[in-house]
């Protein structure tokens, strides 16, 4: 574990191989190999490859995971790019965040822009402004908000082979108790309840009941138990 800084300026971490650090304020952060964080840290940009722990919650402009991560308490990014497992015991509240691999959360989520590529499980709610998810494995949700949504499945042979090892080879699909917001396009979902402005219901969907304003699209296959056009 290394240390530096410059008179008037945060301190850098770097950590190298197997060690462990103290939490606090840092100019950046890097973790190569297997790291760990005692307690909350705050940095202008984290950047972990490996098998990164963090006993506390992260604040940070820029957040890139590329492996198998833990966080125990919450996650405040503008921008987030995670390649690979990361589990966050608390919750997310993120501008930009990307996903190619597998997410946990047990706590809310908020993005202005989520890109989920792979498999999830958000205990919270989701609170999003765009949402556009492309199913490898299972996608788990209560309750979502959104602006706009896209779910869609992708193919196996398209998606990273690095992770592939880490999703069980359910049917890609997404679980949702409700699904709400402005325009939706669900393919392969699960759903109590969908409610929208423009919905269209596409293949492989269960939908207990949709509530649409405008418009409702539905694929012949869909499978929608009860249907209600509301006021504007």
């Amino acid at each position: 574990m290394e240390t530096s800084t410059m008179k008037g300026m945060k301190p850098n971490l770097v950590i190298n191989g197997v060690s462990s650090a103290g939490g606090g304020d840092y100019g950046s952060v890097k973790i190569d190999g297997v790291g760990t964080v005692e307690g909350d840290i705050s940095a202008e940009s984290i950047n972990a490859n490996g098998m990164t722990k963090i006993r506390g919650s992260i604040r940070t402009d820029d957040l890139d995971f590329d492996g198998m991560g833990r966080i125990d308490g919450d996650v405040i990014a503008k921008k987030s790019a995670i390649d690979g497992y990361l589990t966050v015991k608390g919750s997310i509240r993120a501008e930009q965040f990307v996903i190619n691999g597998v997410l946990n959360v047990a706590g809310e989520c908020e993005f202005e822009s989520l890109e989920a590529t792979g498999a999830f499980d958000l205990k919270g709610f989701v609170n999003a402004g765009q949402m556009n998810v492309l199913l490898q494995g299972k996608g788990k949700a209560t309750d979502i908000g959104v602006e706009s949504i896209t779910v869609r499945k992708i193919h196996r042979s398209a998606w990273s082979k690095l992770w592939t090892w880490a999703i069980p080879k359910f049917i890609p699909e997404l679980q949702a108790k409700s699904i709400e917001g402005d325009n939706i396009h669900l393919e392969n979902t699960e759903a109590d309840v969908v409610r929208g402005n423009r919905v269209f219901i596409g293949k492989g969907c269960r939908i207990g009941l949709v509530e649409y304003r405008t418009e409702l699209q539905k694929h012949p296959d869909a499978k929608i138990g009860k249907e209600a056009k509301t006021g504007e």
